[in-house]
């Protein structure tokens, strides 16, 4: 089921009488192709769980609409709309089993599609194999893992077989080996189906890793939308070459002149074609090559961090806007820890040229 949204927006009043509107989700226009596993990103109160709610029914548009297919469900309440739920607080009944857990949307079925228990609990066994819990039907919750827990409440919300799956940081509740484990069954689960979900979270990592679409927001619009390495290796602008990367990108001042890139007194990197402009300089912590003899770029030597097959070059310059530069280099390359600087040359595509003023990229 494909999910259209249309000049969508939601504002809220503000909270004292004469402050501003809130505008959390600004003129979302997108189309959300049917089957397909949409990762909506953004730091804290980007609009991100506003736009899942409206989706969900659960808010009302301040104007625009939203299809599911060619129906328009803009003014359907959430339980009209066919769609499955998952929190991070997962919201499971303690005193239930498993199995009662995921059978309980089906008990609320009327006319045609009300359900037998024998069918119930056919459907509610399918569903638990799908998410490999069928061996644990009759635990309670205080019983399970928080994986298994979040398992569950997956299971609750496709037991219906929903038109589309919407998650809303489901696995920020987890450790990090369980959110590991439980995103790539997420992933398995959402192919198996084939339901279009749309997953909110702000970890970059976990919704790059799964989604076949990625839509980078912040303070309720969208700024790039993509495949997810394709907005990493072609950031719209310095906000989205920011929030994506571990470790961040690092930003410098520059300026183009004569067709080279200038950081500081060095020229870094020959930039054909560039008109001569004052610039924003992200570089990729894999952008940068060690040279002793003929780095174009020298910084001063801080640590270096051991990472198994690669090294964390940290290091300074004074046209760095934060504290530190970090390279990550094959641990191939040897450095003496007595040294005090560090040479470097660039690679030309993890080197991203942004306006100083707009941030655009340029």
């Amino acid at each position: 089921m494909k999910v259209v949204l249309e000049n969508l927006t939601k504002c809220f009043p503000s909270r004292n009488k004469k402050g501003a509107e809130v505008i959390a989700v600004n003129n979302f226009n997108f189309e959300i192709p049917d089957g397909k596993l949409i990762g909506l990103l953004g730091p804290s109160g980007c609009g991100k769980s506003t736009t899942l709610n409206l989706i969900s029914g659960l808010e009302t548009p301040t104007k625009g609409k939203i299809y599911f297919g060619d129906e328009d469900v803009t003014n359907l309440p959430p339980e009209e709309r066919g769609v499955g739920l998952v929190f991070q607080n997962y919201a499971l009944y303690p005193h239930m089993t498993v199995e009662e857990n995921i059978i309980f949307p089906l008990q609320n079925l009327k006319g045609a599609q009300k359900m037998s228990k024998e069918a119930m609990h056919q459907k509610a066994v399918e569903t638990a194999k799908l998410v490999q819990l069928d061996g644990l039907m009759e635990r309670k919750p205080k019983e399970l893992s928080g994986g298994q827990q979040q398992r569950v409440a997956i299971a609750r919300a496709l037991v219906k077989i929903p038109k589309v799956l919407l998650l809303d940081e489901p696995l920020s509740n987890l450790d990090a080996r369980l959110r590991l484990q439980t995103r790539e069954e997420l992933r398995r689960i959402q192919r198996e189906t084939g339901v279009t979900t749309i997953f909110v979270t702000h970890d970059q990592e976990e919704a790059m890793s799964i989604s076949d679409l990625i839509i980078v927001m912040k303070d309720g619009v969208v700024h790039q939308i993509g495949k997810p390495q394709d907005v990493y290796d072609e950031p719209a602008n310095l906000f989205v070459a920011q929030f994506l990367g571990t470790p961040q990108i690092n930003v410098f001042h520059g300026e183009v002149k004569n067709e080279k890139l200038y950081i500081g007194e060095e020229d870094v990197l020959d930039v054909p074609g560039r008109k001569d402009m004052h610039v924003w300089v992200g570089i990729r912590p894999e952008g940068f090559i060690p040279d002793a003899n003929e780095g174009r770029m020298t910084c001063q030597m801080d640590r270096v961090e051991v990472m198994g097959r690669d090294v964390s070059v940290v290091s300074t310059h004074p046209q760095m806007t934060g504290r530190s530069i970090r390279s990550i280099v094959s641990a191939e390359n040897k450095f003496d820890p007595d040294q005090k600087t560090v040479r470097f040359n660039l690679k030309p595509y993890k080197v991203f040229l942004f306006d100083k003023e707009s941030e655009e990229r340029v």
